[in-house]
């Protein structure tokens, strides 16, 4: 039953299952039901200009990012193959299989139960980045109910950092009631927490590196469109150095360059029209809240709402000439970025949303906290390889692998080591700890969520 209910979710996506479950949920709080189609309707319409604008962007930029490592001259023995080895890895345990459909029951009985006030409908997307976790435990430990346990407490964590970030990250990206939930996309909260409060101690916050200040200041040349324009053209020139001779190379510089500026005057027009999805839901989650003494309800978005973004894309392309220095230097690293380096701007909402969008503050934050999931990234490689090479058709014997975006958790990928060298004394520590951390948030929110909206607020009372 569980496994038949995972494969209907997955079938369908999150274009389809996100749209119906809006539409219940809509009725469910007393909206009409014309409403409640509209709400369903934009809702679907806007995940599906997300697919289409994404799914065109990626392939354009991906070869550029490819020849700029290439040219590079990097030589570092572990090879960036992207997310897609992991879900490989993620499906390859019976541990991985069975929590697709145990993390949809978990997941719902901890929103219908009251413990968290986000509504995750989750798909594969989601619940592959916990198989995949629980599943290198299984495969070190052949502990079934050890790697199970491991992906509950991931999950438990992950529902309070996204709790955590809801409000802001609402705010920021002006979607209402909804957030990411992506254990992936979730993990730097504490951490982007903590970096965006030293940067502001350090006044960072004075350095105005928002879409709408560089626009100010640079008037037609900080608009996002033409900003987009020229980074697409920086990185496609950094991406065809050694071609500059050739036609075809200032073919696909153009071709960058106008791909990335037609993204950041599309994507806007698309996140208005998914915002519209919400805006019966958020009035009537407002009054429910009111009218039960309960919490306003967020629900879980795909991350790509957030990826197009004017901060988040330039923040993301700003990045990934950055994060091949920081690879080619820092001492202990062994992994080369590669085809992840594009989906950076994924990975980068938690910071962005903290900061307010300031992408100064951004920078900074995110290359550190890729520097230190470099390494972690390089210590899971062998475990993770090893996997890889016994159930991908075509690996090559003995090669090192991972994915740069997904295997970059310091947190994820700390607790997964933890639990390989101590087992169940690894489980249960991180549940106590969890259980504590999650008490005092519950007990202090209103103060939590009050305190990170002054943060992200200071460079705007800085004007």
């Amino acid at each position: 039953m569980l496994q038949g209910l995972s494969q209907v979710v997955n079938t369908f996506g999150s274009i389809i299952v996100i749209p119906i479950i809006l539409f219940f949920i809509s009725l469910a709080f007393g909206i009409k039901a014309n409403k409640a189609v509209q709400t369903a309707l934009y809702a679907g319409i806007g995940l599906t200009g997300y697919s289409f604008l994404v799914g065109a962007y990626l392939p354009v930029v991906t070869p550029v990012v490819e020849n700029m490592v290439k040219e590079a001259g990097i030589n570092l023995p572990i090879v960036d193959m992207g997310w897609q080895v992991t879900a490989i890895v993620a499906y390859s345990t019976k541990a991985g299989m069975i929590y697709l459909a145990l993390g949809l029951i978990f997941q719902l009985v901890l929103f219908i139960t009251g413990w968290t006030n986000v509504f995750q409908p989750s798909g594969l997307w989601d619940l592959y980045s916990y198989a995949l976790w629980g599943s290198l435990v299984y495969f070190v430990t052949n502990d079934m109910f050890l790697s199970i346990a491991l992906m509950l407490v991931l999950n438990l964590w992950a529902t309070t950092f996204y709790e955590v970030l809801a409000k802001r990250w609402s705010k920021y990206y002006k979607y209402p009631n909804c957030t990411i939930v992506q254990l992936h996309n979730v993990d730097p909260v504490p951490f982007a927490i903590f970096s965006n409060w030293l940067l502001n101690k350090c006044g960072a916050y004075k350095i105005r590196w928002k879409p709408e200040d560089l626009r100010e200041k640079l008037g037609f040349m900080g608009d996002p469109i033409a900003l987009g324009f020229i980074l697409g053209f920086m990185l496609g020139l950094l991406g065809n150095l050694k071609n500059l001779g050739s036609l075809s190379a200032w073919g696909q510089i153009a071709v960058v360059a106008m791909g990335t500026a037609a993204v950041m005057a599309i994507f806007p027009r698309v996140a208005a029209i998914f915002a519209q999805a919400f805006t019966h839901l958020s009035a009537a989650s407002r009054k429910f809240a009111v009218d039960k003494g309960r919490e306003e309800i967020y629900v879980g978005v795909d991350d790509a709402s957030g990826y197009g973004e004017s901060a988040t894309l330039i923040t993301g392309i700003v990045l990934i000439p950055i994060m091949l220095l920081i690879a080619a230097i820092l001492p202990g690293n062994r992994v080369l970025p590669l085809v992840d380096l594009v989906a950076i701007p994924f990975a980068i909402q938690s910071f962005i949303a903290f900061s307010n969008g300031n992408i100064f503050k951004s920078i900074i934050s995110s290359a550190i906290w890729f520097a230190g999931g470099i390494l972690i990234a390089t210590a899971t490689s062998p475990i993770f390889s090893e996997v890889y090479n016994s159930v991908a058709a075509n690996a090559t014997p003995g090669s090192l692998v991972t994915s740069f975006i997904i295997m970059n958790k310091p947190f994820w990928g700390g607790f997964t080591m933890f639990t390989m060298n101590k087992g169940w004394l690894a489980v249960a520590v991180l549940f106590v700890i969890y259980v504590v951390m999650t008490l005092w948030y519950k007990k202090n929110k209103v103060k939590v969520t009050e305190w990170l909206e002054k943060q992200a607020e200071l460079d705007v009372e800085s004007e």
